[in-house]
Protein backbone atom coordinates (compact mmCIF):
# COMPACT_ATOMS: atom_id res chain seq x y z
CA UNK A 1 0.00 0.00 0.00
CA UNK A 2 1.26 3.45 -0.69
CA UNK A 3 1.28 5.86 2.03
CA UNK A 4 -1.14 9.12 0.92
CA UNK A 5 2.53 11.17 1.04
CA UNK A 6 3.91 9.36 -1.76
CA UNK A 7 1.51 10.05 -4.20
CA UNK A 8 1.89 14.08 -4.20
CA UNK A 9 5.48 13.90 -3.97
CA UNK A 10 7.80 16.46 -6.02
CA UNK A 11 10.75 14.03 -7.15
CA UNK A 12 12.86 17.27 -7.38
CA UNK A 13 12.84 17.04 -3.14
CA UNK A 14 13.73 14.39 -1.35
CA UNK A 15 11.75 13.18 1.12
CA UNK A 16 12.53 13.22 4.74
CA UNK A 17 11.64 14.03 8.61
CA UNK A 18 13.48 16.74 11.24
CA UNK A 19 13.10 16.85 14.58
CA UNK A 20 12.67 19.26 17.25
CA UNK A 21 14.05 17.70 20.38
CA UNK A 22 13.33 19.55 23.67
CA UNK A 23 14.96 18.83 27.00
CA UNK A 24 13.15 19.17 30.26
CA UNK A 25 13.88 22.62 30.62
CA UNK A 26 12.04 23.69 27.04
CA UNK A 27 15.78 24.04 25.62
CA UNK A 28 16.56 22.69 21.48
CA UNK A 29 18.94 20.16 20.59
CA UNK A 30 21.13 21.43 17.86
CA UNK A 31 24.06 19.57 16.45
CA UNK A 32 27.30 20.84 14.50
CA UNK A 33 27.92 18.72 11.31
CA UNK A 34 30.92 16.92 10.69
CA UNK A 35 30.99 17.51 6.95
CA UNK A 36 31.76 21.37 6.93
CA UNK A 37 34.70 21.20 4.80
CA UNK A 38 32.74 19.10 2.12
CA UNK A 39 29.94 21.99 1.95
CA UNK A 40 32.15 24.66 2.83
CA UNK A 41 30.28 25.56 5.75
CA UNK A 42 32.28 26.55 8.45
CA UNK A 43 29.88 26.53 12.01
CA UNK A 44 26.95 24.65 10.02
CA UNK A 45 24.45 23.64 13.46
CA UNK A 46 21.02 22.15 12.79
CA UNK A 47 18.32 20.26 14.70
CA UNK A 48 18.59 16.48 13.94
CA UNK A 49 17.38 15.75 10.23
CA UNK A 50 17.47 12.69 7.78
CA UNK A 51 15.88 10.69 5.03
CA UNK A 52 12.52 8.07 4.75
CA UNK A 53 13.12 4.89 3.55
CA UNK A 54 10.62 3.17 1.50
CA UNK A 55 9.60 0.99 4.03
CA UNK A 56 9.02 3.42 6.84
CA UNK A 57 6.32 5.87 8.09
CA UNK A 58 7.90 9.58 8.71
CA UNK A 59 7.17 8.69 12.38
CA UNK A 60 9.55 5.32 12.18
CA UNK A 61 12.37 7.44 10.22
CA UNK A 62 12.42 10.53 12.92
CA UNK A 63 13.23 7.54 15.65
CA UNK A 64 15.50 5.29 13.38
CA UNK A 65 17.43 8.86 12.47
CA UNK A 66 17.76 10.22 15.99
CA UNK A 67 19.05 6.78 16.64
CA UNK A 68 22.26 6.59 13.97
CA UNK A 69 22.89 10.42 14.56
CA UNK A 70 22.85 10.87 18.13
CA UNK A 71 23.10 7.41 19.46
CA UNK A 72 19.54 7.04 21.60
CA UNK A 73 15.84 7.69 20.78
CA UNK A 74 14.62 8.05 24.00
CA UNK A 75 12.08 10.74 22.96
CA UNK A 76 8.29 10.97 23.25
CA UNK A 77 6.75 12.82 20.60
CA UNK A 78 5.00 15.93 21.30
CA UNK A 79 3.32 16.94 18.63
CA UNK A 80 3.65 16.50 14.64
CA UNK A 81 3.73 19.32 11.59
CA UNK A 82 0.45 19.76 10.04
CA UNK A 83 2.13 20.51 6.81
CA UNK A 84 5.50 18.93 5.24
CA UNK A 85 7.53 21.52 4.89
CA UNK A 86 10.35 22.70 2.30
CA UNK A 87 13.72 23.73 1.94
CA UNK A 88 15.70 24.95 -1.09
CA UNK A 89 19.40 24.05 -1.21
CA UNK A 90 21.87 26.60 -2.64
CA UNK A 91 23.03 25.63 -6.03
CA UNK A 92 26.38 25.01 -4.87
CA UNK A 93 24.82 22.48 -2.72
CA UNK A 94 22.69 20.41 -4.31
CA UNK A 95 25.21 19.63 -7.41
CA UNK A 96 27.37 18.12 -4.77
CA UNK A 97 24.62 16.20 -2.24
CA UNK A 98 22.85 13.23 -3.04
CA UNK A 99 24.62 12.90 -6.32
CA UNK A 100 22.43 16.91 -7.73
CA UNK A 101 19.17 14.71 -7.87
CA UNK A 102 17.42 16.84 -5.61
CA UNK A 103 16.72 20.43 -5.29
CA UNK A 104 15.87 20.47 -1.36
CA UNK A 105 14.26 18.13 0.98
CA UNK A 106 10.45 18.40 1.79
CA UNK A 107 10.20 16.80 5.32
CA UNK A 108 7.67 16.29 7.79
CA UNK A 109 8.91 17.86 11.45
CA UNK A 110 8.57 15.81 14.72
CA UNK A 111 8.30 17.83 18.04
CA UNK A 112 10.11 15.68 20.85
CA UNK A 113 10.58 15.64 24.45
CA UNK A 114 13.61 14.19 25.06
CA UNK A 115 13.30 11.62 28.12
CA UNK A 116 17.08 10.07 28.49
CA UNK A 117 20.28 11.53 30.59
CA UNK A 118 22.85 13.63 28.82
CA UNK A 119 25.14 10.60 28.75
CA UNK A 120 22.70 8.30 26.57
CA UNK A 121 23.46 11.29 24.04
CA UNK A 122 26.83 9.82 21.76
CA UNK A 123 28.02 11.50 18.12
CA UNK A 124 30.46 8.74 18.07
CA UNK A 125 28.02 6.35 15.98
CA UNK A 126 29.29 4.19 13.09
CA UNK A 127 28.66 6.98 10.59
CA UNK A 128 29.06 10.05 12.45
CA UNK A 129 27.21 13.03 11.27
CA UNK A 130 27.73 15.75 13.93
CA UNK A 131 31.10 16.76 15.78
CA UNK A 132 29.00 18.99 18.68
CA UNK A 133 25.97 19.42 20.29
CA UNK A 134 24.15 21.78 22.22
CA UNK A 135 20.89 22.98 24.17
CA UNK A 136 19.50 26.56 22.95
CA UNK A 137 16.60 28.52 23.69
CA UNK A 138 14.33 28.33 20.69
CA UNK A 139 14.67 31.76 19.96
CA UNK A 140 18.27 31.51 19.11
CA UNK A 141 17.33 28.61 16.58
CA UNK A 142 17.10 31.12 13.21
CA UNK A 143 19.91 32.81 14.00
CA UNK A 144 22.03 30.13 14.62
CA UNK A 145 21.45 27.75 11.46
CA UNK A 146 22.52 28.03 7.71
CA UNK A 147 21.01 31.29 5.51
CA UNK A 148 19.25 28.60 3.57
CA UNK A 149 17.66 27.02 6.35
CA UNK A 150 16.28 29.86 8.38
CA UNK A 151 12.88 30.28 6.82
CA UNK A 152 12.18 26.72 7.29
CA UNK A 153 13.17 27.13 11.11
CA UNK A 154 10.72 30.00 11.59
CA UNK A 155 8.47 27.79 9.78
CA UNK A 156 8.84 25.15 12.44
CA UNK A 157 9.04 27.40 15.32
CA UNK A 158 5.62 28.82 14.30
CA UNK A 159 4.03 25.17 14.00
CA UNK A 160 4.98 24.16 17.48
CA UNK A 161 4.70 27.73 19.12
CA UNK A 162 2.09 26.67 21.65
CA UNK A 163 4.21 23.94 22.93
CA UNK A 164 7.26 26.45 23.78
Amino acid sequence: MTDSYLLHHDPYYRLGVGMMVLNHHGRVLVCQRADMAQTGLMDAWQMPQGGIDHDETPQTAAFRELQEEIGTANVTVLAESKDWLSYDLPRELSDKLWGGRYIGQRQKWFLMRYDGYESEINLTTPHPEFVAYKWIDPAELPELIVGFKQDLYRKVLAEFHDYL
